[in-house]
């Protein structure tokens, strides 16, 4: 019997959660080893751009990482093009720019795409005419989204009457509406759009359990249609590949996770940069972690 996915308390649990559903995951090729470097600085010769995870690269939760807003601005000086690749589907994407730019960043609209966006774009393919029961954080309004949405936390029997689910945020969710989500699945196979993969996030003060844990303890439990947007699933990275204008081979991907990061940047056929010192990471033996998961990183770096 395949063992479920564990509650996860602390980055050692998370990592053990994210190997206990690697085979529901992209599979990729990966170097034998990986160079140690003090920051992107190091890395930036090796390649024309970064595609940056927020979480752990750019920001903890509402704190700027140390030294990260000066750090894009002297990749720009130095010519690399740079393109956020974000898991965080409980904002729009202009509650993310007002976000990086409140913290130092000076991104574009072009130069930011979030797994809410690239979800939202295929709703209709998915499901045409759908009504959506999202779960999603207080305050929602869904205005980005060109779909029919219900709120299903506010009106929780619309688990019972929606044509498919639209997972955005863990904020309002419990153990209590899970299962009340799973019996309907049970009842009525829906599809299930999970637009943020991510098992956890790093916060200032811990971690948080995301979409990604829910959906995978769903599976745990029942078969479902489940389609996957955000890292390290493709479609955010064939977006952020073809704006930045370069092949993938000639960008690196920067995050601070095994999993989601670095193993879809790979897939994606992209370098990776796994950041250890502020991310999921933090405070442990990442090459540790690196040999257990044979997800090798092509760099490491300290720090953003």
């Amino acid at each position: 019997m395949k063992q479920p996915i564990v509650w996860p308390s602390d980055a050692r649990s998370a990592f053990a959660a994210y190997e206990t559903v690697r085979g529901r995951l992209p599979s990729a090729d990966f170097p034998v080893t990986s160079r140690l470097y003090p920051s992107l600085s190091e890395v930036a010769d090796h390649f024309d751009g970064f595609i940056l995870d927020a979480f752990g690269v750019l920001n903890l939760g509402d704190t700027a990482i140390p030294g990260a807003v000066s750090r894009m601005k002297e990749l720009r000086q130095r010519g690399k093009t740079l393109v956020v690749l974000t898991n965080a589907a409980s904002y729009t994407r202009g509650q993310l720019l007002d976000k990086y730019h409140r913290l130092g960043f000076d991104f574009s609209a072009e130069e930011v795409i979030s797994s809410r966006d690239v979800a939202a774009a295929r709703l209709g393919s998915i499901a045409p005419g759908a009504v959506w029961a999202a779960i999603s954080a207080d305050g929602d309004t869904f205005d980005d989204i060109d779909a029919d949405i219900a709120d299903a936390i506010a009106h929780p029997d619309v688990l019972e009457t929606a044509d498919g689910f639209l997972f955005l945020s863990t904020a309002r969710w419990s153990d209590q509406l899970q299962d009340r989500l799973i019996a309907a699945m049970r009842r009525r196979p829906r599809p299930l759009v999970i637009a943020n993969p991510d098992i956890v996030a790093p916060r200032e003060k811990g971690l948080s359990v995301e979409p990604g844990f829910f959906a995978h303890r769903l599976l745990d439990e029942v078969q479902a249609e489940v389609f996957w947007f955000g890292k390290p699933f493709s479609g955010g990275f064939d977006q952020a590949i073809a704006r930045s204008g370069y092949p993938a081979h000639r960008l690196a991907m920067v995050g601070d996770t095994l999993h989601t990061d670095v193993l879809g940047g790979a897939a994606a056929g992209c370098g990776t940069v796994l950041v250890a010192d502020h991310g999921l990471f933090r405070g442990h033996d990442v090459f540790d972690m690196i040999a257990t998961s044979r997800i090798t990183p092509d760099f490491v770096v300290r720090t953003t």
